[in-house]
């Protein structure tokens, strides 16, 4: 298996994680209030899970990798500057940022 493929299989199977933790736990919902995007919450749920079910299709399909792998690594930006704009600091920011590289890595990739 190729660091390509494990890029994408760790950033789908992450990004699993997180919708999952949105739905059981209060942490990712209280983030959401924080940044004050609550209702925008379960649309960005919705979207990371979309994502990483692309990537895993797009291990067969390409063009739905980097359909994929484009729209999660877009998402992390957006996210990036949340953070920012909030003043949060390296390490609570890092997430996002190793996920917006992760992905950006992934759809270089993909396009080449």
């Amino acid at each position: 298996m190729n660091i390509d493929k494990i890029c994408t299989l760790v950033s789908s199977l992450s990004f699993f994680v997180y919708v999952v933790s949105y739905f059981v736990g209060t942490h990712m919902k209280s983030e959401f209030k924080r940044f004050g995007l609550e209702k925008l919450g379960l649309l960005t749920i919705i979207l990371q899970f979309l994502g990483a079910a692309g990537l895993l299709v797009g291990l067969i399909y390409k063009p739905i990798l980097i359909i994929s792998s484009l729209g999660l690594g877009s998402l992390m930006f957006l996210g990036l500057i949340v953070r920012i704009r909030l003043k949060d600091s390296l390490w609570i920011s890092l997430p996002a940022f190793f996920y917006m590289a992760l992905n950006f890595y992934v759809f270089w990739e993909a396009i080449r």
